[in-house]
């Protein structure tokens, strides 16, 4: 049957947010008295981020009815299986444990961001929450970026990614706003595809946003399938 839900706590939210934070997955839909069950835990946390996999109807009237929880983001999941590529991405480099590089950090400004467009997450620093997550991803051995450079040898794109049970797992992608028509995402990725498929990786797995229609557009025209389409609610208990 597997398990309807899990649930843990947040610390990294707690800590830089300053509310004691959990996370609430339902994995298919819950009877009443599981959801009962789970609305005892979620009196014990100030802030709860539940994510509803599949968009389950049943699980979205549930939310709805008995919380003042609100939809803060679709997540759309993507899945590329992959195959052998003839060439490598030139002007992309692959690093592993990069030490800090400032650059990086000001490529990343990211429009869509279920930490700014909920407002009690944006007024405690969710405008930082992608710096601080590239901050912490500096030189750790189980983090890798794809670095563009362009003629003067200045990045103009990034992608940090992961390997996670044989799938190479994309977290963050950003190309500078000077450059975004060059075709410097798709290096990236075909850099990452490259690398990830000659250590034996089977498949890439990325996450975005449904607003974010220039990221989706670019995931279909990489080669990547939608898998998945979850939504995010977020309850504040004050």
């Amino acid at each position: 049957m597997g398990i309807s839900v899990t649930f843990n706590e947040l610390k990294w939210d707690t800590d830089f947010f300053g509310v004691a934070s959990a996370k609430s997955t339902l994995h298919k839909p819950l009877t009443l008295n599981e959801w009962l069950e789970l609305n005892t835990r979620f009196k014990d946390y100030q802030f709860i981020s539940i994510m509803n996999m599949n968009s389950e109807p049943i699980n979205a009237q549930l939310i709805g009815k008995n919380t003042t929880a609100f939809l803060v983001d679709i997540n759309i999941q993507f899945k590329k299986k992959l195959l052998a590529l003839d060439e490598k991405s030139k002007n992309v480099t692959i690093h592993q444990a990069l030490e800090k590089n400032d650059q990086i950090i000001k490529i990343a400004d990211f429009q869509f961001s279920k930490f700014t467009e909920d407002p009690e997450l944006a007024k405690r620093g969710g405008d930082q929450v992608y710096q601080q997550w590239l901050i912490n991803s500096f030189e750790k051995t189980d983090k890798f970026y794809a670095l563009s450079k362009d003629e003067i040898g200045d990045i103009n794109g990034f992608l940090l990614f992961s390997y996670v049970d044989n799938a190479c797992v994309i977290e963050l992608i950003a190309v500078s706003q000077k450059e975004t028509k060059g075709g410097i995402g798709t290096s990236l990725f075909k850099a990452v595809e490259y690398g990830a498929y000659q250590q034996g990786v089977k498949e890439i797995k990325v996450g975005t946003q449904l607003r974010n229609l220039g990221a989706i557009n670019f995931y279909h025209k990489v080669g990547c399938k939608q898998v998945g389409c979850h939504q995010v609610y977020h309850l504040w208990n004050f």
